[in-house]
């Protein structure tokens, strides 16, 4: 149980946690944050730049599809200047379910004018103070070198890697070694050659027809302009909207210690056998407890209302090591050791932030650069939106991670740019109460 939810006194806090994942609530309430929220329609960072709507399209049947969720994203610490949102969207009907594609992830960027500049003149200090200090102008080691007239000064200070006014050129590795001439090359005669008679021009209407003739130089493809973002009436219907609270989670650190074995006593057996019987049960029982299931059921139970797991760089809470998420993530889980909020070891098993760790996330389609984890919706989220759905058939997911471009790529001053970001789903389980 979270402290939160406890009458406990200061004495008992030792036997509580904090992680540093960030749980989101929904809230039909007003909170702190207004851009994120939980379902209903989606507002952009420049409503005059929505994105194409074929991003918000189911990869299967090709409709429109509701928004899940959307979050305020910025994150100054890793990214400073940046603007950014997620957003997802799932599709609603039945033969999409349990398909790749029916679930999208868009990420929107978008830089800032005073970032750019203050990124520029980072980068000229920073050419400045890697300089060796002179107390006098020093010869033009370039020219020295290479020869040529030094390039104009108007303060003293020079950019050793621009190109020279002069119109000479005079560095010997911008020539092509293969166009020199015969007569440079060593052990050649320097006697003067004949005299090469000059061709007279071609008439124009000779030349004419050799372009006329000569195949049209292929054009590239102009690309396919965005479709348009369609009006309300035109989108899928809207999930309920709700509001994003959210608070650190809070755990008890024994409540994922094993529970003691049983013992089971047969008055018929003799003394020995009844110990060996009941490590025999405890072992077949064991066999068939999916552990990884069970450590998401026990974790989520004790914030049961959680509906968004937030960890920048972290490690995602998995539902199952054995489908297709699971198989892609599980290796690399042991890159991530348990740590509290404040960095110290505990028995929690909790995911460490990590640079552009490797956890098996596709690299970003759109520069190469790796993925890393950002955040993964929790199957409360179902419950809140579905809320006033009638029936039991709606979405069937226990688990959807979402992997984000470590570089935050795309972004340019002014201008809003929109890529669509790695979705995991990890499909309900039957059986399984998620």
């Amino acid at each position: 149980m979270a402290p939160h939810d406890s009458d406990s006194s200061d004495e008992d806090t030792e036997d509580f946690t904090t992680t540093d994942v960030l749980l989101g609530y929904a809230s039909k309430e007003l909170t702190g944050d207004t851009i994120s929220q939980l379902g209903g329609r989606p507002t952009w960072l420049d409503p005059s730049q929505p994105p194409s709507a074929v991003l918000a399209r189911c990869r299967i049947c090709n409709d429109y599809m509701p928004l899940l969720l959307q979050l305020h994203g910025d994150l100054p610490e890793y990214f400073p200047g940046h603007e950014r949102r997620l957003h997802l969207f799932g599709c609603r009907r039945r033969t999409c379910r349990r398909k790749e594609g029916s679930i999208r992830a868009i990420r929107s960027v978008r830089v800032t004018e005073s970032s750019r500049h203050a990124r520029n003149k980072k980068v000229e200090k920073s050419s400045t103070d890697s300089r060796s200090p002179v107390t006098a102008p020093l010869q033009n080691l370039g020219n020295s070198i290479f020869g040529g007239a030094p390039p104009p000064t108007s303060n003293g200070q020079t950019n050793p890697f621009s190109s020279p006014t002069t119109s000479t050129n005079n560095n010997p590795f911008s020539a092509n070694p293969f166009s020199t001439s015969l007569g440079s090359l060593p052990g050649s005669s320097e006697s003067p050659k004949p005299a090469v008679p000059e061709v007279p021009d071609l008439p124009d209407t000779f030349a004419e027809k050799v372009r006329l003739s000569s195949p049209p130089l292929t054009t590239p493809t102009p690309k396919t302009p965005p479709e348009p973002w369609p009006s309300d009436t035109d989108q899928a219907q809207p999930y309920p909207s709700y509001h994003l609270d959210a608070d650190y989670e809070t755990l008890d650190q024994f409540s994922e210690q094993p529970l003691p074995p049983t013992t089971m006593m047969d008055l018929d057996e003799p003394n020995g056998s009844a110990s060996t019987s009941a490590k025999e049960d405890a072992e077949t029982f064991e066999s068939t407890i999916d552990k990884t299931f069970q450590r998401f059921a026990d974790r989520l139970a004790q914030n049961p209302l959680q509906v968004l797991r937030y960890q920048f760089r972290g490690f995602p809470l998995l539902y199952s090591k054995t489908d297709t998420v699971g198989k892609l993530l599980a290796p690399h889980q042991h890159h991530f050791a348990g740590h509290d909020k404040n960095g110290s070891a505990n028995k929690i098993t909790t995911a460490q932030r990590a640079g552009s760790a490797a956890i098996g996330l596709p690299s970003c389609q759109r520069c190469g650069a790796g993925r890393v984890f950002e955040l993964q919706l929790t199957p409360q989220t179902i419950a809140e939106l579905e809320v006033d759905e009638v029936g039991l058939e709606g979405m069937e997911w226990g688990n959807v991670v979402v992997g984000v471009c470590s570089a935050d790529c795309g972004g340019e001053a002014g201008a809003v740019r929109y890529v669509e970001e790695w979705v995991g789903v990890q499909w309900e389980e039957r059986g399984k109460p998620y």
